[in-house]
């Protein structure tokens, strides 16, 4: 899908008009997210030349790799351009921070188990797999009231 974006000052509430020659799902869904006041729950990702739009629930963890933040879903990776502490500061208590480099959705683990030298490992529902640092654990088991 083409997406123009035209900026005004002119304009005193935004809006934004569509075309397209068949109502398929991505357009019903980009038409309730843009006329819904949930965007917070929605983060901006791209994969390759393309953007979407990800609701926060969707999303399995967010891990920096070559220096760039990776999004995870349940089946593809996409990227986003924010540094990974500014992605923290928006996100809910189901998220938590388990290394420097990563952040995972709790909601999505599938087990945690212990690892090297005191650390833990989680693999999450999608296969997904990490270790929890030590810096981190006791602030991990405090989301999870361990």
């Amino acid at each position: 899908m083409k997406v123009n974006l035209f900026v005004s000052r002119d304009i005193e509430e935004p809006y934004a008009d569509i075309h397209t020659n068949e109502l398929t799902d991505n357009v019903a869904k980009a038409m309730s997210i843009l006329e819904s006041d949930e965007s917070s729950d929605m983060v901006a990702v791209k994969k390759g030349s393309d953007i979407a739009l990800l609701q926060m629930d969707e999303i399995f963890m967010f891990r920096v790799e070559d220096k760039q933040v990776k999004v995870y879903s349940e089946n593809s990776e996409y990227l986003i351009k924010k540094p990974l502490y500014q992605v923290e500061e928006t996100l809910s208590s189901d998220f938590v921070r388990i290394s420097k480099s990563t952040i995972v959705n709790l909601k999505k683990i599938e087990r945690v188990a212990p690892s090297l030298k005191g650390m833990m490992f989680i693999e999450l529902k999608n296969g997904l797999k990490d270790n929890i640092s030590r810096k981190y654990l006791p602030e991990f088991k405090q989301a999870l009231d361990l």
